[in-house]
């Protein structure tokens, strides 16, 4: 399929995980990708696979997205996508009686703001095409609660959830689409990261999913890929979760 034959596509979080699954997959699709990190030699060797372009930023500074932008319109003539998909979930963001604010502002520059500024700056050159699609990447834990608490990585996804309900809206008759991808748990080096530190939470939240398995990187970027595509041209202002049943669940299956 080349649903995104010859699109420019920008992809925050590229180095890894859902980011560089999506750019591999968007890529196949026929888009032109631009791997956005701060991990510069991930980021490179992805453009030299795919035939893309890497550029470096921090997604959380606002000149620098600023930039990235114009450079990315200055190199390609346009911006048709816009998969701000960075963000982070570290240990030190626990419970709320245990989490510090360093931590806390750490986990929403990146998580949020970052998002923020991403939209900010993306849509302008969108208007002016009359046309695009930006994907969000909230989660499902922007739509329930946990007893295994992150509390700011929590926080920051409800934020990116309303803030793109809001911009689906307003922008809905300029032809730009807003769409916010709510994946459940992925197994990538993050999760990994995460409970190999803790076995007994990693087990506590997989006996929740009813298909009795964390998604695969692979299985998010379709979702991001279709999202992204004219298939869902009736899309915005949508939460899209692709949680393996999760946030659907009362009991799981024996």
């Amino acid at each position: 399929m080349k649903r995104l034959q010859d699109r420019v596509a920008v992809i925050s979080g590229a180095a890894s995980g859902i980011g560089l699954a999506s750019a591999r997959r968007f890529a196949d699709e026929g888009a032109v990708v631009v791997g956005v990190d701060l991990d510069t030699d991930a980021i490179e060797a992805l453009a030299k696979d795919t035939g893309g372009a890497a550029i470096t930023c921090d997604v959380s500074d606002e000149h620098a997205v600023e930039t990235m932008f114009a450079q990315v319109v200055a190199d390609h003539g346009r911006l048709d996508i816009a998969f701000n998909n960075a963000g982070i979930s570290p240990p030190e963001d626990d419970s709320i009686l245990t989490t510090g604010i360093e931590a806390w502002e750490r986990v929403q520059r990146i998580n949020l703001t970052s998002v923020y500024y991403c939209c900010k700056y993306a849509i302008p050159h969108m208007r002016e095409q009359g046309k695009g699609s930006i994907i969000n990447t909230a989660s499902f834990v922007a739509v329930m609660g946990a007893a295994t608490s992150q509390i700011s990585y929590t926080a920051s996804k409800g934020g990116v959830l309303a803030m793109t309900r809001e911009l689906g809206v307003q922008f809905a008759r300029e032809g730009i689409r807003v769409n916010a991808l709510c994946p459940g748990p992925v197994n990538t080096p993050l999760l990994q990261e995460l409970f190999a530190k803790d076995e007994e939470r990693a087990q506590r939240r997989l006996v929740h999913l009813p298909m009795g398995r964390f998604a695969e990187a692979s299985e998010i970027a379709a979702a991001a890929a279709f999202l992204a595509s004219d298939d869902s041209s009736y899309m915005t202002a949508s939460t899209f979760l692709v949680d393996g049943g999760l946030s659907g669940a009362y009991v799981t299956p024996l």
